[in-house]
């Protein structure tokens, strides 16, 4: 391998990322407070809260474990040549390009996959396990691993394929060719997602008639929104964590809530809570997220077709030849000191929303006191992070911290 100016870019980038993510999550420990804050108690009680800062410690030091080896995986192998020994073996079966390409990424996948799988293991049944939260099954574990590689199998592999074909055929003008068709792919994934991908993995039945559903549809019809399924997911079968996601597009628009969700609220604050994943529509924020996504792909492709025959690029990590695949993966390690950039503008884009939707959702529904229930209920339910540092705050989160969603809340209240 040569130690050209790429190999120093990606070497200390990875290192740096690393020293970053564990200082701020140094500070994200430090942060937190002793005593639960009184707006919290009658819904939190000091146990759980004890038990939600056990949770945080113990997640943070496995996070750590675990990101350490993923790093030391990744030095080991590229110091030693892994990547121009893989491309070798995956020569050594075909002299086709495209065949080529999949052995690489299938080898490199599997392996990663086993040596990953302990922490993946772990994190599933015991930290989850000891907390409470886990109900996955090792039969359900098992299933959800043979349908991800089923999916990878009969939608990643044909993608890839054409992804691998495009920048053999037209080069440096590939990029706008793969922008057109993976924004086609994408539109066709978020409509067929919901009804054939998503249903492999969970059922997803309707909402039963009753009044939860009556008041659901009659705040439709008064914010104008095109709701016509509301379904309930039975996310109880793998976590006791509550949540409630907007889905789909088109005509497969969807509002899914977890049964462990309605279990645990009322309906006033089911309904603020939709009312809050209504916003999003509403605020266009899910279309502004698609144009967003759109043109980061655009210029991630765009960048790509310039590296992708660098021959420096590749010495760096010990190839002399210029294989498509490994050149891919070459440029997103490259890549990743724009992503560190960029990715808490996109954080905050997406705070920023997320406080829209819960103006949206309270000024809509009148349901003031019933969303902040709702927050204080999922943040216990979770044992979230109720005093998280600014700073892994601003690199990591996408919702801002409870707390200060529900001091805005008050703000709208007062006003």
């Amino acid at each position: 391998m040569q130690y050209n100016s790429y190999f120093y870019i990606i070497l200390l980038t990875l290192i740096i990322s690393f020293i970053f993510d564990l200082i701020s999550e140094n500070l994200n420990l430090k942060a937190i407070k002793p005593e639960l804050p009184d707006d919290f108690k009658g819904i939190w009680n000091d146990e759980r809260y004890d038990l939600s800062q056990k949770y945080l410690k113990e997640n943070t030091r496995f996070g750590f474990v675990s990101s350490t080896f993923s790093l030391i995986q990744l030095l080991v192998f590229w110091f030693a040549g892994g990547f121009g020994f893989l491309d070798s073996i995956a020569k050594s079966f075909t002299d086709n390009y495209i065949y080529q390409a999949l052995i690489f990424v299938a080898i490199l996948a599997a392996a990663g996959g086993i040596l990953n799988s302990p922490f993946s293991l772990y994190s599933t049944f015991v930290i989850e396990n000891k907390y409470g939260f886990n109900k996955t099954t090792w039969k359900i574990f098992l299933m959800d691993t043979l349908k991800g590689l089923l999916l990878s199998i009969v939608i990643g592999a044909p993608i890839f394929s054409l992804v691998l074909y495009l920048i053999h055929s037209f080069g440096a003008n590939s990029w706008v060719y793969l922008w057109i068709i993976l924004s086609v792919v994408s539109l066709i994934m978020q409509y067929i997602a919901p009804t054939l991908i998503m249903p492999l993995f969970n059922k997803f039945t309707p909402l039963e008639d009753g009044e939860l559903k009556d008041s659901i549809f009659k705040f439709a019809d008064k914010v104008k929104f095109p709701l016509k399924k509301i379904f309930v997911m039975d996310g109880s079968k793998r976590s006791a964590k509550s949540n409630a996601f907007f889905t789909g597009f088109g005509k497969n628009k969807r509002i899914v809530l977890y049964d462990t969700l309605i279990e645990k609220h009322t309906h006033g604050e089911l309904l603020a809570i939709l009312a809050h994943e209504v916003g999003h529509y509403k605020k266009k924020h899910i279309l502004t997220g698609m144009i967003i996504g759109y043109i980061h792909t655009g210029i991630l492709l765009y960048l790509l077709s310039i590296f992708i025959s660098n021959q420096d690029l590749f010495a760096a990590f010990g190839l002399y030849s210029q294989p498509i695949h490994a050149g891919m993966i070459f440029f997103a390690l490259l890549y990743s000191p724009i992503e560190f950039i960029l990715a808490p503008a996109m954080n905050a884009l997406s705070r920023k929303h997320e406080y829209e939707a819960d103006e949206f959702a309270v000024r809509s529904t009148g349901l003031k006191e019933e969303f902040i229930d709702s927050l204080k209920k999922l943040t216990e339910n979770n044992l979230s992070n109720l005093f998280p540092h600014p700073l892994y705050v601003f690199f990591n989160y996408s919702h801002p911290p409870v707390l200060e969603r529900i001091k805005a809340i008050k703000i709208i209240i007062n006003g």
